[in-house]
């Protein structure tokens, strides 16, 4: 099975969702996975209703299969699943789809590989303290970007100049690349109903790719 999918996120720091997705996509049987992500914030005019940026990620990135992410911040992961089931509804697009809404933000789910930032951050081998939460209680970490961030500053173990210059947020995406197997994040809630509602939305694109064989 070959799937081409499009992520529509909330920034474009979430595009280190992509190899989280991919990954997920592959360990449900897909052999060829080809992202995109929907930069729709470059348009002239970027719509503002979530059912018009569905309506123009999809016109703009055709795709298998869709992912619209955001955030659970504070108001919780079902209240912001439903929030895109029901921009959706309203889009009325011809598209398998799936809700992505980590508990608090994207970066809980890159706080798992220590090895992982250190070499993000250039210094795989070294010692500096971390201080990353327990897998257990990644969903609890209120700020999970700023205890991204500040791992991966206190992994570079640069001073002054030197770390004012550190490029944080190109090392978030770095961080996600060099994970690779997530499958440690199953232990995580929203992990699981992500992995569900993909098996569902993989399900629905069969079925379509058959009736129009």
């Amino acid at each position: 099975m070959n799937i081409q999918f499009t992520l529509l996120s909330e920034g474009s720091s979430d595009q280190a969702l992509l190899p989280i997705l991919s990954f997920v996509l592959r360990e449900r049987g897909a052999e060829t996975v080809e992202p995109q992500w929907a930069d729709i914030g470059r348009l002239r005019e970027p719509p503002q209703a979530l059912s018009d940026q569905i309506r123009t990620a999809i016109d703009l990135y055709p795709c298998d299969l869709l992912f619209v992410h955001r955030d659970a911040d504070r108001v919780g992961h079902e209240f912001r699943r439903e929030e895109i089931i029901r921009g959706l509804d309203a889009a009325e697009i011809d598209v398998a789809s799936v809700c992505v809404v980590p508990v608090r933000m994207t970066e809980t789910w890159l706080l798992i590989d220590e090895h992982a930032i250190r070499e993000a951050a250039g210094r795989p081998q070294g010692r500096a303290a971390l201080n990353l939460p327990q897998l257990r209680r990644l969903e609890e970490e209120a700020y999970p970007k700023a205890a991204l961030h500040q791992a991966l500053r206190d992994a570079s173990e640069l001073r002054g100049r030197r770390l004012r210059d550190f490029p944080v947020t190109q090392r978030v995406r770095r961080v996600a690349e060099l994970i690779g197997d997530y499958s440690a994040l199953r232990g995580l809630s929203a992990f699981r109903a992500l992995e569900q509602e993909v098996r569902t939305a993989l399900d629905q694109f069969a079925d379509r790719t058959a009736r129009r064989d």
